[in-house]
């Protein structure tokens, strides 16, 4: 049985619109960090710009837009949500493996733009950036993401959550 949940048009095209047009937009404030995660020795010089709506309290003024998320995802406590863009190169690059939070929860990475990069589970499955494709799975086990070849970069939307029956 698969440790993952993969859902295509996960959102209204009209609020998964609204979404990418602000994240992928010429006016939306994204901020570089040199380690891609804790596990990165910064050696590996690829970088990647983020956003951070949400870790542990509200961090950006347009975190009302994932208010709707509470209940698409059954969120009983939120951790983080946070935009990624991963700017693409010739190559490939597979980040180095991470985990989000160590103590027991899910993650949910929605897609915005269709290329060729993706996110790589323990098992190593790499689940394609399809746009408007939501990937949920436990972000505590060793996972990582990629950037991609095709496209200007890429962007999603991860959020970091526990769902009610891991509370209870």
């Amino acid at each position: 049985m698969a440790d993952y949940k993969v859902i295509d048009n996960f959102l209204d095209p009209e609020y998964f619109y609204q979404i990418k047009t602000l994240v992928c937009g010429d006016q939306f404030a994204w901020f570089f960090r040199n380690k891609l995660n804790l596990s990165d020795d910064g050696q590996h010089h690829h970088g990647y710009f983020q956003h951070l709506f949400f870790e542990h309290k509200i961090l950006s003024h347009h975190y009302e837009l994932f208010d709707n998320f509470y209940n698409l995802l059954d969120i009983f406590v939120l951790i983080r949500i946070k935009a990624n863009f991963y700017p693409s190169s010739e190559t490939l690059i597979h980040h180095p493996d991470h985990r989000d939070y160590p103590s027991k929860h899910k993650g949910a990475i929605l897609s915005l733009n269709t290329c060729d990069g993706g996110t790589v589970l323990e098992d190593g499955t790499m689940i394609e950036s399809i746009e408007n494709r939501l990937l949920i799975f436990d972000s505590y086990k060793p996972h990582h993401s990629t950037n991609c070849t095709n496209d200007k970069g890429r962007w999603n939307i991860n959020i970091n959550y526990i769902p009610e029956d891991i509370v209870s």
